[in-house]
């Protein structure tokens, strides 16, 4: 959703993206509009903004990046400074999305998490409060500007290739799949009882509903499914709170901190797995010199097997969301969350009693803990975890992210998370064109040298366990070659 705006000249915030395409490709992809009718409609709106332009501040990168506080946030869009300081509260994504871009350029990551433009202008507009002097480059000055400029023209082949417009039929089946397994699992114990071999069984089918729903509710997250943000935002409230029973704004505000800061330590909550592990390559060392040791590290690569994969979800997610919930008052999200348990207790209470139904609920978390627990961590934790370095979106994505090999099960077990490089770079994008995309992501990264990695499934499973390995033999050599101090 970026403003695609032309570095040079007066720099309007018309979006020359829209322009541009407008002028290659209509809406079914003909010839459109002539160069010269674009330059036209590109010179009429530059003209509507000329005069407010005139008096913005100009700055360079040294003065941006001494906005990055708290209390003092600055970035930067399209060559446009913002302040957004005063609104971080207010911004859908949480305030630490913004503090972790504060004093950086932000040009890439807000077009990758906005899909649309018209509705984020309004906000942007109050914002605005210069722009970069006139001799600063697009970026700062350690990113590799042509890498930025090849992906974002990357990203506008994208766009008119309609790689952003999603088959409503394709989640239909997904949603359809998750009600009608819900549905059987309640008519196989109406009908034959609820004896433990019946239990079991559909404790099975619904663990498969519950971790098709999680990656279903993934996608109305990333509002990569319907045109109009609420439709989204009302479908992840039905299927990550009534049919999960977890929180939507828990959830949004970890997993947006998630996609924009990948595996950079501090900033990624999903790498803020202590004190029970230590991952990377620096965490260990650290905590090994400092003499940490809230466990015996050693053994945290078994400790994942019989206990981290298991808890994952019905602990650690589950009670992390309530705590989120209660202390930050979301009384929406406490309605939805209590209808699943509601749901659950009118449906199979007659049958179960509420005890039961609450061990039925927790056996259904228990099966489907390995299965998100591996999918969720197979892509990040084996690959590269560092400190904040601002690089540009996409070394950072492609870096912190792996690719697991293409197959039918192998995307429907995942919800085309085995695509997690082409989900980190285009996050808005449906899932179902992201085998599409790949070649070409491959592609821009054989040309600047940056390693594309696609493995098997199952070595992307065991990867998991062998970084964890890497990880605690770092921790003891550290722990036993440094002095107590």
């Amino acid at each position: 959703m970026t403003f695609e705006e032309k570095p040079e000249g007066n720099g309007s915030l018309v979006d020359e993206n829209q322009l541009h395409l407008g002028a290659k490709h209509q809406a079914n992809g003909k010839p459109g509009a002539s160069g010269k009718a674009r330059l036209s409609a590109r010179q009429e709106a530059n003209d509507k903004c000329d005069l407010p332009r005139k008096s913005l501040n100009r700055y360079t990168w040294q003065e941006i990046q001494r906005h990055s506080q708290e209390t003092d946030q600055w970035l930067v869009i399209n060559r446009k400074v913002y302040d957004v300081t005063g609104w971080a509260d207010r911004h859908p994504g949480g305030r630490k999305v913004l503090s972790h871009y504060a004093g950086e350029d932000a040009t890439d990551v807000f077009r990758a998490m906005h899909p649309d433009p018209d509705i984020v202008r309004l906000y942007l507009k109050p914002l605005l409060i210069g722009e970069l002097a006139l001799e600063e480059p697009n970026q700062e000055r350690n990113k590799n500007s042509q890498l930025v400029e090849d992906f974002q023209e990357l990203r506008r082949t994208l766009e008119t290739m309609n790689m952003f417009k999603a088959n409503l039929g394709f989640f239909f089946l997904h949603l359809a799949q998750i009600l009608i397994l819900e549905a059987l699992a309640w008519v196989i114990v109406w009908h034959f009882g609820s004896g433990w071999l019946i239990t079991i069984f559909i404790s099975c089918l619904l663990t498969v509903a519950q971790a098709q729903s999680m990656f279903l509710q993934h996608d109305m997250g990333h509002l990569s499914i319907f045109k109009k943000s609420k439709w989204n935002h009302l479908m992840q409230k039905f299927v990550m709170s009534h049919l999960k029973g977890l929180s939507t704004k828990w959830w949004n505000d970890r997993h947006f901190q998630h996609h924009v800061k990948t595996n950079i330590d501090t900033k990624d909550p999903d790498i803020d797995v202590g004190p029970i592990f230590i991952v990377g390559d620096l965490t260990p060392v650290g905590h090994g010199k400092n003499k940490i040791k809230y466990i015996d590290y050693e053994k945290q690569h078994l400790y994942f097997y019989m206990v981290g994969a298991p808890l994952f979800m019905p602990v650690y997610l589950n009670l992390e969301s309530m705590q989120d919930m209660y202390l930050r008052r979301y009384w929406e999200d406490i309605a939805w969350v209590s209808s699943f348990y509601i749901r659950y207790f009118i449906t199979f209470g007659p049958f179960y009693g509420i005890f039961g139904t609450m061990v039925l609920i927790y056996l259904t978390k228990l099966l489907e803990s390995p299965w998100f627990g591996y999918v969720s961590q197979m892509s990040h934790i084996p690959m590269k975890i560092s400190r904040e370095e601002n690089k540009d979106w996409f070394s950072t994505q492609v870096l912190a992210t792996c690719d697991v090999e293409l197959s039918f099960f192998s995307d429907w077990f995942t919800g085309h998370l085995n695509f997690q490089i082409e989900h980190h770079l285009f996050p808005t994008m449906p899932r179902h064109n992201y085998h599409k995309v790949a070649p070409l992501v491959k592609s821009l990264c054989a040309k600047h040298g940056l390693q594309y990695v696609n493995k098997p499934m199952l070595k992307a499973f065991g990867d998991i366990v062998r970084a964890l390995k890497k990880s605690a033999a770092l921790w003891k050599e550290a722990y036993c070659t440094h002095p107590e101090t």
